[in-house]
């Protein structure tokens, strides 16, 4: 890609995730936008990225005995990964200029097709002291904090692609936060013709705008007061904002600016475009299902049998399809190579006697309420029953609460208190520090991978989709991905949420979860260890062909982009 290039697309996202050790990212959102542009650089796609340099990281979390979760500062040296450049830009808020730096990351393609990844820094010796500090923290701070960030993201990001000289065709914006860049690129509209029209200027404005939701729950959406808008802003910005029909009258919502102001919106798997769609009425609402990016999530003992069988699955991850001819045992025995390494992990953690023989249950993700971590803890009495009659389980949980999310932090220490009880048939651990390199662990080394989210409020999900990579069947409630991803008897096993009968939906859903595992699951697995091989052979081959960011970015660069496929060699 040059930056002359004529179909030129800029991914804005508030995190990325880069690499383990580059503190850019949280969870979910900002590993979908690296694998985005992990395949991006594999198909050669004329794409560049916008993120913030955070000085200090999301958070390092830290668990005492007993599960109690602190959080501190990263440390790291973004000089060790990043590229300083000279380019600055300045915007003005707050009622005084804010210069903003730059650094970048390249992503090299398969192929050698690179990807620059921009960041940007406000702790320039020049800016306020406050000021310096916007960009040391991700997902912190009060409400003015965020709207500072999300400012300098969207509209210092757009104007420094001018200062680099790029003139991007379409700005993808993933989520709210960055959807001020619409904004922005309306006032250049404006600015730039004679005799503006505004309806002409917003029409310009969507046809270079394409917008991304991804959450169905409504706290997820950002939205600032009207005041603070104006304390931030000025006046004169924000009433320029509201003359616009719906985009501003007591708050500023970031997810109707994305939606009303870009030609191409889209939830992130069909049944959360349906979800979005009764959120937003009026708005036409597309569906992308998520992907992961192949190599990045397959182990490199699953990569190496991959590569034997299926010459260029990492170009393009619909060969996957022709995993079928692949022989269950090297999928088997790579499984076990990388279920090994994450049994000496786990054990290195402490005395867990976690065993490569023992069947294993993995549930690692962001920790809240909605994701209901206890679910499958819910029966202690039931679990240790059924353990008991099938020889043992292991169960390895991982995942960060938000700092201020206390409900949160509960269930992580509510984890901790069944260790004790459900031993000896049941041991569970909660490895801390969930990252890129742990999660990659956990996915490709688990026998089972379970899901409990409160339906309908998993929008997509993707670390099933890596574990499907490794051969890994999912057992998930029907909600995000999993509607799209479940075929019976081939992917994995569906926790129905009909709750007719008797108790609470978490107490149905649970009694549910414990008949299958005991019924089907560890059925098929310790009496036919033949037909479990041929499932993990048809995780790869019906969803990890699909469910990968080669086919999503294709969804997106001709149905949101306008792209004609194929674009440069890396295509062929």
């Amino acid at each position: 890609m040059t930056p002359a290039s004529k179909d030129l697309i800029a991914y804005f996202s508030m995190e990325i995730a880069l690499a383990s050790e580059i503190p850019t990212y949280s969870g979910g959102l900002g590993v979908l936008a690296g694998d985005t542009l992990r395949s991006a650089a594999d198909m050669g796609l004329p794409m560049v990225a916008m993120t913030l340099l955070y000085r200090k990281g999301y958070f390092r979390q830290q668990l005492d005995a007993h599960g109690h979760q602190t959080e501190r500062d990263v440390i790291w040296a973004p000089e060790l990964y990043l590229e300083r450049l000279p380019n600055e830009v300045q915007i003005h808020i707050q009622g005084r200029d804010l210069r903003v730096g730059l650094w970048r990351y390249r992503i090299s393609g398969v192929d050698g097709h690179h990807i620059p990844v921009y960041l940007l820094d406000t702790d320039l010796e020049c800016n306020h002291v406050d000021d310096r500090r916007i960009t040391d923290h991700l997902y912190a701070g009060e409400e003015r904090y965020r709207l500072t960030q999300e400012a300098v993201l969207g509209i210092a990001g757009r104007q420094m692609l001018e200062a680099l000289g790029l003139e991007p065709t379409r700005y993808h914006m993933n989520e709210g936060h960055s959807s001020l860049l619409a904004i922005d690129l309306l006032k250049k509209h404006w600015e730039s013709r004679p005799d503006p029209v505004l309806a002409d200027c917003i029409a310009a404005v969507r046809k270079a705008c394409v917008f991304t939701t991804h959450t169905p729950i409504p706290a997820g959406h950002d939205r600032f007061p009207r005041a603070l808008t104006e304390e931030v802003f000025g006046l004169k910005p924000v009433e320029m904002v509201a003359s616009i029909p719906r985009l501003l009258g007591t708050e500023l919502n970031m997810s109707i600016v994305g939606l009303e102001l870009s030609g191409f919106v889209n939830g992130v798997a069909l049944r959360h475009a349906e979800v979005s769609r009764s959120m937003f009425p009026g708005h036409t609402i597309h569906a992308v299902t998520n992907g992961v990016h192949s190599a990045t999530w397959t182990s490199p003992a699953m990569q190496a049998v991959f590569d034997r069988h299926i010459p260029g699955w990492r170009r393009h991850g619909h060969a996957l399809r022709s995993a079928q001819r692949i022989p269950t045992s090297e999928i088997v025995a790579a499984h076990r190579s990388a279920k090994q390494i994450l049994i000496d992990e786990i054990n290195a953690h402490g005395p867990h006697g976690f065993e490569v023989d023992r069947f294993t249950i993995g549930f690692a993700r962001r920790v809240t309420s909605y994701k209901r971590i206890t679910l499958l803890l819910r029966d202690i009495g039931r679990l240790r029953e059924i353990a008991s009659r099938w020889g043992s389980l292991q169960v390895v949980f991982s995942g960060k609460a938000h700092p201020r999310d206390l409900e949160g932090k509960r269930l992580i220490e509510a984890v901790f208190r069944q260790q004790e009880a459900l031993l000896p048939y049941v041991r569970i651990v909660f490895l801390p520090g969930y990252d890129m390199r742990s999660c990659a662990r956990i996915v490709s080394g688990v026998d089972l991978w379970l899901n409990t989210p409160t339906a309908p409020l998993e929008a997509s999900g993707t670390s099933g989709m890596k574990a499907a990579h490794n051969g890994v069947p999912n057992f998930s409630v029907r909600d995000g991905w999993w509607c799209e991803g479940y075929i019976a008897g081939h992917t994995g096993w569906v926790i129905e949420t009909d709750h007719s009968g008797e108790g609470s939906a978490d107490d149905q859903d649970a009694r549910r979860l414990y008949r299958i595992l005991d019924e089907e699951i560890l059925s098929l697995y310790f009496g036919n260890q033949a037909r479990w091989a041929e499932m993990m052979r048809d995780c790869i081959a019906l969803a990890a062909s699909y469910f990968n960011t080669n086919r999503m970015l294709e969804e997106y660069a001709t149905r949101a982009y306008g792209l004609n496929l194929p674009l440069s060699p890396a295509r062929r």
